[in-house]
């Protein structure tokens, strides 16, 4: 079976939608390997067409570089991904998602009364945070609504 044709950089920039510098930033991340050709210049599968499209939709799915680097892991290197080995990716990450999704829509439920940090500057704080106890743990959001608000009710 012949071997099929490696890609330059540009044309996998071209292919993806990419800029050059992103492929090599996540080459340079592990997750494509180029393959040096006789004159040191990148060569990369055509395989890594859909390894970097599917971190372009992870991202934007919200999936951080490192949950997007452990999944590609689990894919072969010298071959295209099959369907099979997309489904069991997609099985790993349901849940993670299903877990932003009901993130989401509590924040946005809620969004209109506080946004979860206990700042107490609502005449009716969702947390239920009486003598400002979210300060002690530091500056800034600790909490997202219905995540711990539990933790701040008076009783």
């Amino acid at each position: 079976m012949p071997q099929a044709p490696l890609l330059s950089i540009g044309e996998l920039s071209r292919r993806t939608g990419m800029s050059v510098s992103a492929i090599r930033f996540y080459e340079a991340r592990g997750l494509v390997t180029a393959i040096r050709s006789s004159g040191n210049q990148r060569r990369f599968l055509r395989a890594d067409i859909r390894r970097l499209s599917f971190v372009l939709i992870a991202q934007r799915l919200g999936l951080t570089l490192a949950e997007v680097s452990a999944e590609l892991a689990t894919l072969p290197q010298k071959r295209a991904p099959t369907r099979q080995d997309w489904q069991k990716m997609s099985a790993r990450i349901r849940g993670a998602l299903q877990q932003r999704i009901g993130m989401l829509e509590r924040t946005r439920d809620l969004l209109d009364g506080c946004i979860g940090c206990g700042c107490l500057s609502l005449d009716r704080c969702a947390l239920y945070n009486p003598g400002d106890r979210a300060a002690r743990a530091g500056t800034g959001p600790r909490f997202l609504l219905g995540d711990r608000a539990k933790d701040f009710e008076e009783g």
